[in-house]
């Protein structure tokens, strides 16, 4: 993490501001273009290859979801993009204000053990979504 020099701000600003262009950008392609209508965005190769739900299957669709405000709809087709959106935009928040503040440092840095509980997580999660006690948390 580096202090940026007086009148920066401007250059300092791009990448937030560009990361936020490229979310508005995807969730305006994703309300307009509906994810629920088999092949629409292709097919997942995880799932083709292997028959089961990967952690980010139904994914597209839980955003077109939460574009058209329908939260039970997002929940039920991925249960983690919800808690994933908000932690997103809770971190572009802080980095843009950090951004302003004159510190030079990207979006998220994960350490660790924070990169093992998400990858946990994430197979956990797959498996539980694929066996029929689980299936509540496949794609619908």
């Amino acid at each position: 993490m580096t202090v940026m020099q007086t009148g920066s701000r401007a250059r300092s600003m791009r990448a937030p501001m560009a990361v936020a262009a490229a979310g508005l950008g995807a969730a305006t392609l994703l309300y307009l273009r509906d994810p629920h209508r088999a092949g629409a965005y292709g097919f997942c190769p995880f799932h083709v290859l292997t028959g089961w739900w990967c952690p980010g299957c139904g994914g597209l669709r839980a955003v077109n979801d939460l574009t058209h405000g329908d939260l039970i709809g997002s929940l039920s087709s991925n249960v983690l993009i919800l808690p994933l959106v908000l932690v997103l935009a809770v971190a572009w928040m802080r980095w843009l204000r950090r951004r302003w503040g004159g510190v030079d440092d990207r979006m998220i840095v994960l350490g660790r053990s924070a990169t093992i509980a998400i990858l946990v997580l994430s197979a956990v999660f797959t498996v539980v979504r694929n066996t029929p006690w689980g299936a509540v948390l496949a794609p619908t």
